[in-house]
Order: C-alpha cells, then structure tokens, then sequence
C-alpha cells in the first residue's frame, strides 16, 4: 500500500517529461474574460513564489516587478490591466516550459506559462485589440512576392543605414530603426534549379531503398535566404537524397505570436493537405527553420488535434541538421568532409529546444573534421517579429546580452544559428559590445545557418 501511495504522489519537480495539452481556442472558456483571469492570477501566483525564470526574457521580471511594488507584495493587489505588460514582453520561445519550469505537465500545477500568454493574446485579437500595421507586417508570403518584384528597391528602404527611410518605417510601422531587416531576393528558393543527386552515397542505395524528402522552404528561406536551402539541398543531394521544394504557404508563427490562432489552425490543413501525397510516396518532410519545424511538429497537432493529416505530416517532419545527423548514423556520410578555416559559435535556436530533440546542429558540425564548435546555449532575445519592433528592440538586445558575450568572447570565425533571424541579432549583439577600437566583428556574414557551414566542409560553394 505504502509504494502504490509513493507512485500517486508528484514530487516537487515533476521529474516525469514535460507534456502539452491541446490547445482549446474553440471553446467559450478559452477566451472568457473571467476565467482567464483567474487562470493567469493562478499561473503567476506561483511563478512569483518559485522564481527560477528570473532571468530568461523580460516577461518575469516585470511580473515579480508588478507584485513585489504592491503594499503587501501580493498578487490579489496588482490590476488586471497590468498584467498586459508580462504578455507582451513573452517571445513564445517556450525556454520556460522546456528548461526550467519545476511544475509542468504531468505536475499537478499544470503549468504552460508560454501557452497561457498565447491563451491572452487570442482573447485579445478576437476582442479586435491589436494593431492593423503590425498584422500586415506579418504576412510574409504577401510581402515577399511583392519585394521579389522590386528585390533592390525593398533592400535599400529597409537597409539600416537609409536615413530617410528607417525613421519613417519606425514612425510608420513601429519597426525600430536600428533593428536589422532580413533582405528579399528576385529569385525564390523555389525557383531554384535541383542539384544532381549522387547516386552511389549510402543514403541512395540503402536497403530499405533511397532516400527521397520535401524541403518545405519556410517563407524566410523562400523570399529572405535561398542559400540556406541550396546548402540544405546540395548537402542531401551530395548523400544521395533525391529532394522536392514545396511550399504552400507560411507555418504561421507570425499568425500565432499575434494571436491570430485561426488563421494558423487554416494554414495547418491546407499545408498538410498539399503535402499529405508526398508522405503516400514516401518522401520524409524537412523543415530548413527552427520556428517552422516547431510549428508542423508541435503547435499545428495541439491547434488541430483532430485533423489526421496534421497529425501524420508532424510524425514525418524533421528539422534539417536532424535529418543529416540520422543520415550519418543510419547510412553514413558520403565522403569528403574537410576541416573548416576556423572555429565556430553554434547558437542552440531556442525552437530547435523546444523540439526536445537535443542539440542536433552542434552534433551535425562535429561531424566535421576538427571542428572546434562552441555552444551558446542562450536565447538570442529576437523573438521573431517581436524584436524588431520600437517598444521591444533594446529589451531584445538585452535578453540576448549574455547569448552575444558568449559568441564574441569565442573568438570564433564562424557565429551561426538554426535561426536566421537570431543570429544577425547576435550579430547586432556582438557590435554593441565591441568597441570602435577594437572591431572585431564575426566575419563571413553570409554564412548564417549551421547547413552552409556543413555544404563548405564539402567544398560546396554558395
């Protein structure tokens, strides 16, 4: 009796793995004003009496911040209204869930901190608060099939250095001017020509019959950088995996940050529909953006648990240093890796975290000869559109201090990360705390992702 009584007690910690639930944004209670509230005064409650998360993003400090100003230090005295300043700061990265947070599913306080600021801005977008300018910055595919008309003339407007323009987008559209813009290209990833697929590597003629995977582009790959996925590309054709581009529409992060969860929950079928007779032939689903594979693998089935093809496309996915670190133990590698010229800061995206999948893209680099790869393992601050925008971009750069110190302090050739936004933050990062005597920037800023590091290991150019 005693040890079936030991077995039904939940330990301080939650030492059991941490689990999600569905995401309820269809029923009455999931945004209503009165039960929301008390699930937020629940959920901080105990957040301000635990602490650990104190120093992640910006979100529990304000929170701590809010209860430790009242007379009582009490939560029961802090106005519901304030609690608006804890959701804004919060970049859904899901580091609190994932790394620190002691009470988690299966605990018994059920806590998800991130997909309870989520829970919030749905309310608020279905109550019709939020910015129309913010929401038209967020649809990508849009933005990026009218900047790939005039690719030179989108670059020069959001270039840092425009004077006349950055000012008015920050006026305008609330971007921050010193915050760097990812720039558009006149040709699509997609557009791209296929690479040869070398037919005698250990992928090609494995016994199970060859390899064959859709590379979903992500709209940042798509429109912002096609060389990551011609260096994803290449690298798979160079192991004999025969590859497909295919792109319906954007994941929806941007929907999601925003609240505009019905939005995303509409991209998840329609994607999922498209790709469905891809995964009937065979072919594995390689997603080249953190955020992005997070969305097909994780969010999409907790957004739409009862969509079949949702649920089939997340069991196919794969993030793309996974999909070449399973390569490499299943088949091997085909020959010629060679020694990179340098060392390099690999940047641990915060949503390749969240895939619990562990630090595939630093174990992809070893994979290269001598590599010498160092791991930062702090968010970048970034957030996605988040930390672009006026009222959070130095918040941002302060979140990502220690991720930038760390890189800098490297020494190394090379700073990249699984997220291409989160790196030219910790660029940006890394030159605010260098001086102008000492300039000592990371140089080779074309190579961003870790895939374009293991495609010149290979002697693949750009």
């Amino acid at each position: 009796m005693g040890h079936l009584r030991r077995q039904n007690i939940m330990s301080e910690g939650s030492l059991g793995a941490p689990t999600r639930h569905t995401i309820a944004w269809q029923d009455e209670d999931f945004t209503n004003p009165e039960k929301l509230d008390a699930e937020m005064r629940r959920v901080f409650d105990i957040c301000h009496g635990c602490r650990r998360c104190f120093n992640l993003c910006d979100s529990f400090p304000r929170l701590f911040d809010l209860v430790d100003a009242t007379p009582g230090e009490e939560l029961g005295e802090v106005p519901s209204k304030d609690f608006k300043s804890v959701v804004d700061a919060c970049t859904l990265c899901d580091m609190c869930f994932m790394t620190k947070c002691p009470y988690v599913p299966p605990h018994e306080f059920d806590l998800d901190f991130p997909h309870l600021m989520l829970r919030y801005r749905v309310a608020e977008f279905q109550a019709g608060e939020h910015h129309g300018i913010k929401q038209e910055l967020s649809k990508t595919d849009r933005n990026g099939k009218l900047a790939k008309l005039v690719p030179a003339l989108a670059n020069w407007g959001s270039s840092q250095d425009n004077t006349l323009t950055r000012p008015l987008l920050e006026k305008i559209a609330g971007v921050h001017r010193d915050a760097h813009l990812p720039e558009y290209h006149g040709t699509t990833f997609e557009e791209l020509p296929a690479p040869a697929v070398d037919k005698t590597a250990p992928a090609a003629t494995r016994a199970a019959g060859a390899r064959k995977a859709v590379l979903y582009a992500t709209c940042f790959v798509n429109y912002n950088s096609p060389e990551i996925g011609t260096a994803a590309r290449n690298v798979l054709a160079k192991n004999g995996v025969e590859t497909e581009v295919v792109y319906p529409e954007c994941c929806g992060m941007p929907q999601l940050e925003a609240g505009d969860i019905a939005n995303v929950a509409t991209k998840a079928r329609n994607v999922a529909k498209v790709l469905k007779p891809w995964i009937d032939k065979g072919y594995d689903i390689i997603a080249l953006v953190p955020s992005c594979a997070l969305m097909l693998k994780f969010e999409w089935p907790l957004i739409e648990p009862n969509d079949a093809d949702v649920k089939r496309l997340a069991e196919a996915t794969y993030d793309i240093a996974e999909y070449v670190v399973e390569i490499s133990a299943e088949e091997g590698l085909a020959p010629g890796l060679q020694p990179l010229d340098g060392g390099v800061s690999m940047h641990l995206a915060c949503h390749a975290r969240a895939q619990n999948m562990g630090p595939k893209a630093a174990n992809m680099l070893r994979l290269i000869p001598d590599a010498k790869v160092g791991i930062v393992e702090r968010c970048s601050g970034h957030g996605g559109s988040w930390g672009v925008m006026k009222e959070n971009f130095e918040v941002a750069i302060k979140v990502g201090r220690p991720a930038a110190r760390t890189a800098k302090e490297s020494g190394a050739k090379y700073v990249v990360s699984e997220c291409p936004l989160a790196r030219e933050h910790l660029v940006q990062g890394i030159e605010r705390l260098t001086k102008d005597d000492e300039v000592k920037n990371p140089p080779a800023q074309a190579v961003k992702h870790p895939i374009q590091l293991f495609a010149k290991a290979y002697g693949i150019e750009p």
